[in-house]
């Protein structure tokens, strides 16, 4: 509750370079290759050989906006570490929240967006760093699908995700792979918490009756933007 405007940008950075590196671990194909290292002049055994990731393969990452922003960038900026430059893409998705009276989540409608090109053959990445309802990474999912073309595959990167959401992507957007630091399932029942994720999936809870999530942040957007309402 501590955790301000000042500390969050950095400590968001850090988690998503870290779950950048486990979902391209993960998602991305690799290639044995032998490389010779900077001995290799006076020694011709002074080489590495081993699976690297595949530079041929094509990453789009799609930015949110708002909460979104900052871990698309910093999702963009460490893969062009590791990847050719020309192979990685930065999209931007203005996306918004629809509710209903009561303030329940709706759906998401698209506002705007740039969209650099086909995703033939890319892996196409979503930070989302509050996975609430699970709303935001399908309606990101369906505007690339209606592009056409076809994308290696689709994967949703969390700070938190709640079941809630997790059973809504799987069932609405198959094959999008999720990512989480946290799994949030605070409103579960007693025996739901004490036991394995999935093991009883009916009772297995993250969000609130307005839709927050439990324990979750809170007020992510707002601080990483500095909102004032």
């Amino acid at each position: 509750a501590d955790t301000g405007t000042a500390e969050l940008p950095q400590l968001v950075r850090r988690a998503y370079v870290r779950l950048l590196q486990e979902v391209l671990a993960r998602e991305f194909p690799s290639r044995v290759q032998q490389l010779p290292t900077r001995l290799s002049v006076n020694e011709p055994r002074a080489f590495v050989k081993d699976g690297f990731l595949c530079r041929d393969t094509r990453l789009v990452v799609c930015a949110v906006i708002r909460a979104g922003l900052l871990p698309a960038q910093a999702c963009y900026e460490a893969a062009v570490e590791v990847l050719p430059p020309q192979n990685v893409r930065l999209d931007f998705l203005n996306l918004q929240r629809t509710v209903d009276q009561d303030h329940r989540v709706t759906g998401v409608r698209l506002d705007g967006s740039r969209i650099g090109g086909p995703v033939d053959d890319a892996l196409v990445l979503i930070p989302d760093p509050m996975g609430a309802t699970g709303a935001t990474v399908c309606r990101a999912v369906d505007v690339y699908r209606e592009l056409g073309g076809a994308p290696r595959g689709f994967a949703a990167a969390h700070l938190m995700v709640t079941p809630e959401a997790v059973r809504r992507v799987t069932s609405l957007s198959p094959g999008t792979r999720i990512y989480a630091g946290r799994l949030d399932r605070g409103l579960s029942s007693e025996r739901a918490l004490a036991s394995t994720p999935g093991t009883w999936p009916d009772e297995e809870r993250g969000l609130n009756d307005v839709q927050y999530i439990v324990p979750g942040a809170g007020g992510m957007g707002e601080l990483l933007t500095n909102s004032w309402v």
